[in-house]
């Protein structure tokens, strides 16, 4: 996913340089962007890894507690940019977006990077349905 975040940070970089007056805000706060959307990318995989270790109801909650993090998080940085008027924040809020396009694009990077570093996905395995066998196995 961060590749495509790049990816996307380096066209809408081109796009903004030849369409904007202020370079220097535009990029950095498509940049900031890009940066606060692989932070959110961090704390998403970290709040899944940690939750589905626990049983449904709890990790339900560890879950929806990550997502209200990450919400306010993203409200409030909007908000300073708002207030400050050091960022532009919708360039911030452009570059943070990078996240829901690469999520949406992400097979196709995935297999892109398979090619690229002549790897393949492993093939999924039936589970033994007998906990002797899966003892015996080891």
């Amino acid at each position: 996913m961060y590749l495509g975040m790049i990816f996307f940070g380096l066209i809408f970089q081109i796009v903004g340089v030849l369409l904007v007056q202020d370079r220097l805000r535009y990029s950095v706060s498509l940049w900031f962007g890009i940066l606060m959307a692989a932070v959110s990318t961090m704390h998403l995989y970290r709040t899944l890894d940690r939750a589905l270790d626990f049983e449904e109801k709890t990790a339900s909650k560890m879950i929806f507690r990550g997502y209200l993090i990450r919400y306010v998080a993203v409200a409030l940085i909007l908000l300073i940019a708002m207030l400050t008027d050091t960022l532009n924040p919708l360039v911030l809020f452009l570059g943070y977006m990078s996240l829901k396009v690469t999520a949406l694009i992400q097979p196709i990077t995935h297999k892109l990077c398979n090619k690229l570093f002549h790897e393949t996905d492993p093939v999924a395995q039936p589970l033994p349905e007998d906990e002797s066998e899966q003892i015996s196995n080891e």
